[in-house]
């Protein structure tokens, strides 16, 4: 199919001019390139305002060094600037677990580094409001929701505000942003003052008086100043955060920073399947702009044949953001919506029959939830499968594997795979409901045989069960039941596929003998490791709380974390037992540990 550039969103004065607009509603400043794809949340919003009649511009990638002249050239919008960092933390983005500068962008033309600023959201918006004062500045995306409240940056080392105070923003979005960007534009139609929108679910704001609301109880978080002086105090708010984001029926919270409060307002419920399928079907051409022709978008060309299908996951991992910004409960697209998408990919001429993933933050949560759904409501847990899978899941995988069939049988399709992790604890757990765990046992099959591409990733993290309890994690012993079914199926099929297992060191709560037990269970199973990192702090995860503060916000008790450079490397060498350069240091650290038995088993011939 060829698109014309105005089937995409302006970009440039000249798109508006072909257009024969003279001002637009909304402009929207993003630090990732233009790729016009659900996948990308820049294109989504802009889309959705497109959708309520709006016009919208989109400035990817402004130069915020020059003399700002892309900040201009869209001119004063009727209705507001928005700014998103892109689809990643803009720190997140620039910097490696040991705060090293990468030498690429995922989400640039070609890979180019240093194509948005550190603290992104931040910077942009004080361009905007420099030269614009008077006009209002929503702020939105993963960089913008996930520090909401104080929080612990890792790449300055301190305790930030709010990005509402530092950004000046005059509106926060948090989350999946589809519902109160489209409350925002309408409110705003209707002629309501900005400053008077107070009370739209999802936002949060920076007001020195906090408004009443006649449906919303309060919550009131340990102040910002207080957090700077007192670790433990700080640690506890997030208890109240992470519950109310994962309730159906959430407070509103309030933090006082110096004389004003930031007040984050309760969340929607999550999208229903038309809303869900209404977001994926609209006009997207899911192609970079074309100002990017002959250059190459990493992260286009990962997911450009792939297919989201849900969206959210309950499985709380200390570590991850995805519940805190995408929510605990999972919203599925309907099986038409996704067929659909399917036949356009089809239709992409370099397409050659391969889909590179049916998933989404976790591959097999689709169409889940709970049996009684008034027990979900009352619900504050952050996971449905930690410590054990709860008695009201529904975890039966008959609706997944008919949707991994159905898109085998389009034309054109000749083989999908699944490049989402997959939570085999869920599959290996007795439900005492015989057609759920018949599913499992199918679904196991299905994906070992029709659904690997030679390797299948998944994501042990850990081997120590106090690591693991610490990561909200299953025990490993869940890892072997699974390899050895992986295996025993790749022998009946004739098949040579192999397991590629996730590992994390320096989490929270490990030890330098929890990574040597690690080495010696991963050696039993023959694992030279790979995809190996060291725990990354990001903000509004458990685990980065604990690695601030000392503290586990839970039971406010301490909690040791590896923290220097050479805590690090300590734990880090123990993924490499089998490299020469190692072995002296790991022989001396477990002489000083008292552990001969693990030296044994480690280098013991």
């Amino acid at each position: 199919m060829t698109y014309q550039l105005t089937d995409f969103l302006p970009t440039t004065k000249k798109e508006l001019e072909i257009r024969g607009w003279d001002q637009v509603d909304v402009v929207l400043f993003s630090g990732d390139a233009y790729i016009d794809h659900p996948a990308f949340g820049a294109a989504v919003i802009g889309r959705i305002l497109e959708a309520q009649g709006l016009q919208v511009a989109i400035v990817p990638q402004p130069n915020w060094r020059d003399d700002l002249r892309d900040f201009k050239k869209m001119g004063r919008p009727r209705l507001f600037f928005a700014v998103s960092a892109g689809n990643m933390d803009s720190m997140v983005n620039h910097y490696t677990a040991n705060k090293r500068l990468r030498s690429d962008d995922a989400y640039s033309p070609d890979g180019k580094p240093n194509m948005r600023p550190d603290y992104c959201t931040i910077t942009y918006s004080h361009i905007i409001k420099k030269l614009y004062p008077d006009v209002p500045l929503v702020i939105g995306g993963i960089e913008a929701s996930l520090r909401r409240y104080t929080h612990y940056d890792y790449w300055s080392n301190k305790l930030m505000p709010s990005i509402l105070v530092d950004s000046k923003a005059d509106l926060l979005v948090y989350g999946m942003g589809e519902k109160p960007i489209v409350e925002l534009a309408k409110q705003l139609k209707e002629g309501r003052l900005f400053s008077e929108i107070v009370d739209i679910a999802q936002t949060s704001i920076l007001l020195k008086d906090v408004p009443e609301h006649p449906e919303w109880s309060d919550i009131t978080l340990v102040s910002h100043e207080v957090c700077l002086k007192d670790k433990k105090l700080y640690a506890s708010n997030f208890k109240h955060i992470e519950q109310e984001s994962n309730k159906y029926r959430a407070d509103r919270l309030l933090q006082k920073t110096g004389n004003r409060w930031i007040i984050v307002n309760p969340p929607y419920d999550p999208l229903n399947v038309k809303d869900l399928d209404a977001s994926y079907d609209l006009p997207y051409t899911r192609l970079p702009h074309p100002k990017y022709k002959g250059k190459t978008i990493p992260a286009y060309e990962m997911i450009k044949f792939s297919v989201n299908i849900h969206r959210g996951c309950f499985g709380g991992c200390s570590f991850c953001t995805i519940s805190a910004h995408q929510g605990k409960h999972i919203v599925s697209r309907s099986k038409e919506s996704i067929l659909k998408e399917v036949k356009n990919i089809t239709h992409m001429p370099d397409f050659k029959g391969y889909l590179s993933d049916l998933g989404g933050p976790s591959a097999n949560m689709y169409g889940m939830k709970g049996k009684k759904m008034h027990i979900c409501a009352q619900c504050r847990k952050p996971s449905c499968i930690f410590p054990t899978v709860c008695f009201n899941l529904n975890t039966d995988h008959t609706q997944l594997l008919d949707i991994y069939r159905s898109v085998d049988k389009v034309p054109g399709v000749k083989k999908s795979f699944i490049g989402s992790g997959v939570r085999y604890d869920m599959l290996l757990s007795d439900t005492k409901d015989p057609e759920s765990n018949k599913s499992h046992v199918e679904y196991i099959k299905e994906l070992v045989t029709n659904h690997v591409s030679g390797r299948l990733k998944i994501a042990p993290e850990h081997t120590s069960d106090v690591v693991l309890n610490m990561m909200r994690k299953p025990s490993f012993e869940y890892f072997g039941q699974f390899k050895h079914q992986f295996d025993r199926i790749n022998r009946e099929a004739g098949l040579n596929q192999q397991l590629i297992p996730y590992f994390i060191s320096s989490h929270p709560g490990c030890h330098n003998e929890d990574m040597a037990e690690l080495a010696v269970l991963t050696k039993k199973f023959d694992f030279k490791l790979e995809q190996v990192q060291d725990f990354t702090p990001t903000p509004m995860t458990l685990a980065t709380e604990i690695y601030y503060s000392g503290f586990h916000p839970y039971t406010l008790e301490p909690v040791f974390t590896a923290k220097t450079k050479d805590e690090k490397l300590e734990q880090r060498k123990f993924f490499f037992w089998y490299k020469g350069e190692y072995k002296n240091h790991i022989v001396k650290d477990l002489q000083r540990l008292k552990r001969p038995d693990l030296l044994k088993k480690l280098f013991d011939r």
